[in-house]
C-alpha cells in the first residue's frame, strides 16, 4: 500500500530549499538515524542574536529532505530561544502531516537544529542543555569541570552530570580515575581500567 504524502512534503522533496553547506558556519549539527540510514547535517549563521542563514545536506527519504527544508525555512531569521523551540510536532504540522512510520524524520530535523545552535552557543562559550529527545523536559545543566571532556563531542563536562550539554550524550565515568568515558566502552581511555556493567 502506497503512502499518502501531503502536498506540503510532496514540494519540499522535489523543490528543496536551503541544500548545501555553509563555507564557514558558526555551528553544525549532525543527527542519525541508525535503524532507518536518515543523516541529517544542518549549517548555520548566527548574526545579532538570530539564525541569519541556514543550510542542510540530507540522506535520507523523502521525507527526510522535506522535513530538512521545512525546518530550514522555520528557523531562518528566528532568535536561538525561538530556534530551539521548534519541535517535531511543529514541523509535521507545517508540513501539513506525516505517516506515522516517518514521524522519526521530524525528530531527526528539530534535532539536527538544536544540535547546530548548542554547537555555536558552546563556541561561544555558553554550553546549554538541549532539550530532551524522549521526554521534551530541560535536562539539568551542570558546570563542567577542568580537565573533564565529552568523550563523545570533547565539550568540558561535569562527570557527575551523566549528559554533556552541548551533544546531549550521555556517558559514564570510570570509577577508577573518575574521568567521563563513553557509555558503551569496556575500558576507560584516560586510565585504562576495565569497566563492567
Amino acid at each position: 500500500m502506497a503512502m499518502m504524502y501531503s502536498k506540503e512534503v510532496m514540494e519540499h522533496f522535489t523543490k528543496p530549499r536551503n541544500v548545501g553547506e555553509i563555507e564557514h558556519p558558526d555551528g553544525v549539527g549532525e543527527v542519525g538515524n541508525p535503524v532507518c540510514g536518515d543523516m541529517m547535517t544542518f549549517h548555520i549563521t548566527v548574526k545579532d542574536g538570530k539564525i541569519d542563514n541556514v543550510k542542510f545536506k540530507t540522506f535520507g527519504c523523502g521525507a527526510a529532505i522535506a522535513v530538512s527544508s521545512m525546518v530550514s525555512e522555520m528557523a531562518m531569521g528566528r532568535t536561538l530561544d525561538e530556534a530551539l523551540k521548534i519541535t517535531k510536532s511543529d514541523v509535521a504540522k507545517k508540513l501539513g502531516g506525516l505517516p506515522t512510520n516517518k514521524m522519526h524524520c521530524s525528530n531527526l530535523g528539530a534535532d539536527a537544529l538544536h544540535e547546530a545552535i548548542a554547537d555555536y552557543l558552546q563556541k561561544q562559550g555558553k554550553p546549554i542543555a538541549l532539550l530532551s529527545k524522549s521526554e521534551g523536559e530541560e535536562a539539568e545543566v551542570r558546570e563542567p569541570v577542568a580537565g573533564c571532556a565529552c568523550p563523545y563531542c570533547d565539550s568540558p563536562v561535569d562527570p557527575e552530570g551523566a549528559t554533556c550539554a552541548p551533544c546531549g550524550k550521555s556517558f559514564r565515568v570510570c570509577p577508577e580515575c573518575g574521568k567521563p568515558m563513553r557509555a558503551e566502552s569496556a575500558e576507560c581511555p584516560s586510565c585504562g581500567a576495565a569497566v563492567t556493567g
